[in-house]
């Protein structure tokens, strides 16, 4: 008990010092208001003895508490601990985050853990206080929140779209969780910029990725730019002012994403930085598939990353300290599609785009220079089964290699040294992009123990700096 007060002690001085370097990690209430909030909101600190304190904002709408209009605490950047840690409990949120709640159940989710539904509802509620309908339901509200401020829609068509599965389960929602109508946070909403309504989906959906601290988005970018496959990924604009672009395939339907590179986001850490975000817009074919599109560029982007803790532990080494200083906020990137990322890997760039135009689904409607999805594997493997890329879309194909958000890293690097033709800098790839591991090293190099558990991070600062390539 001594051990849980004096942690709550830490986090309540995180709050009286509104240190934004804990939004998403924790979520403070307070019971005299029923408002939960983020710790850097900048509300009047409550009283110690009022404060209480959740690691979720789905545990603490399911205490009663309501979400604050002032910070917004379901917009923060996700925890970054979800993504670092391999355990069940991490990787069922990130199944939920990408809604597999929402389009299998419970027990699709536990299904694809290899679990229970009793055991993973039991080991999410005692670590994160909510189970995980509690937490999809925490998600559909954000979603629904978002679609009624930044777009023109009906009220019944975001009830819908935001997975919710009838109007009155999404009107008690969104009043149990914003003690607003639908209708109250749709006027509630600004005019003009970021909260400017749009006319309906044909216009996109205009986003604010949130992260937390610095973000070094010109790195990111540049990666980006010398991967692009044609038809699929396109980048336009100067340095420091460049927008990606890409086509999505998504549970429901397809997406096209642009995502802005926004300057001025890599300032020295410090526990007053509020972080920030890239601006986006989604055009989706069925607007069911947001929070699923969102989650993926999240991934991709490395948006809930914890650069506090990164940039900390790397600026203590020698060899690194000045690249991370030059470079404050520097990301790891993932993939929007980790199995396409899987196949990029393996063949290179060029060969890609000869994939995407003999195989790649066209578009109903390009937009640009964007006209193809990236084949499936199953199409991949039935088109082209020999050598190593037929054995590694097969196996993607079958599910013997699985990559998506809650799969067991290690279980899938084995699965992938099954498939022949793979060398080890694939297999190291395709773990730090495809399964987003923070703590990846490709064979051959060497890289020292002390860059534990961000050698992947490591590894992108020698990138960026010239230092090392992949290839």
């Amino acid at each position: 008990m001594s051990e849980q007060r004096t942690d709550e002690d830490t986090r309540y001085e995180a709050v009286r010092s509104r240190d934004a370097r804990f939004d998403g990690v924790f979520f403070f209430a307070v019971e005299t208001t029923g408002i939960y909030c983020r710790p850097s909101c900048p509300a009047v600190t409550p009283k110690r003895a009022n404060v209480r304190f959740f690691a979720t904002a789905a545990a603490a709408q399911g205490s009663g508490f309501r979400a604050c209009r002032r910070c917004r605490p379901d917009a923060v950047p996700g925890s970054a601990e979800w993504n670092v840690r391999a355990d069940v409990v991490a990787r069922a949120v990130r199944l939920i985050a990408d809604g597999v709640v929402d389009r299998e159940g419970v027990t699709g989710l536990a299904a694809r853990l290899g679990y229970s539904a009793r055991q993973v509802q039991r080991q999410l509620t005692a670590e994160l206080g909510a189970g995980p309908v509690a937490l999809a339901r925490a998600q559909r509200a954000h979603t629904a929140r978002v679609l009624v401020q930044t777009t023109g829609l009906p009220i019944t068509e975001i009830a819908f779209a935001a997975g919710f599965s009838s109007v009155r389960q999404f009107n008690d929602t969104i009043r149990a969780v914003y003690a607003a109508t639908p209708s109250d946070l749709r006027s509630a909403a600004p005019r003009g910029g970021h909260g400017h309504r749009t006319a309906g989906p044909d216009a996109g959906i205009p986003l604010r990725l949130a992260h937390r601290g610095p973000y070094a988005s010109g790195p990111v970018f540049d990666l980006l730019q010398r991967e692009a496959v044609p038809g699929v990924e396109e980048i336009s604009g100067p340095p420091g002012a460049r927008t990606y672009r890409r086509t999505l395939r998504l549970p429901y339907g397809t997406g096209i994403a642009a995502v802005a590179e926004r300057t001025g986001t890599a300032r020295a850490a410090s526990g007053a930085h509020p972080g920030g975000w890239l601006d986006a817009r989604l055009h989706l074919t069925d607007l069911r598939d947001l929070t699923t599109a969102v989650q993926r560029l999240r991934r991709l982007f490395d948006l809930d990353a914890d650069p506090y803790a990164v940039d900390g532990r790397l600026g203590a080494d020698p060899r690194l300290a000045p690249l991370v200083a030059a470079r404050p906020g520097l990301r790891s990137p993932g993939a929007a599609d980790p199995e396409e990322l899987a196949v990029r890997a393996l063949v290179g760039r060029a060969e890609a785009e000869r994939l995407v135009r003999r195989y790649g689904k066209a578009l109903d409607a390009p937009c640009g220079g964007l006209t193809h999805l990236f084949p499936e594997p199953a199409v991949l493997a039935g088109a082209e089964p020999g050598g190593a890329l037929g054995a590694l879309t097969a196996a993607l194909a079958d599910h013997a290699v699985r990559l998506d958000p809650g799969a067991d890293r290690e279980a899938a690097q084995e699965a992938l040294r099954s498939v022949p033709g793979l060398d080890a800098r694939t297999l190291a790839e395709i773990r730090t992009r495809a399964l987003g591991d923070p703590d990846a090293a490709p064979p051959g190099l060497d890289v020292p123990d002390t860059w534990r558990p961000w050698r992947s991070y490591a590894l992108n600062h020698l990138r960026a700096a010239g230092e090392w390539e992949i290839r």
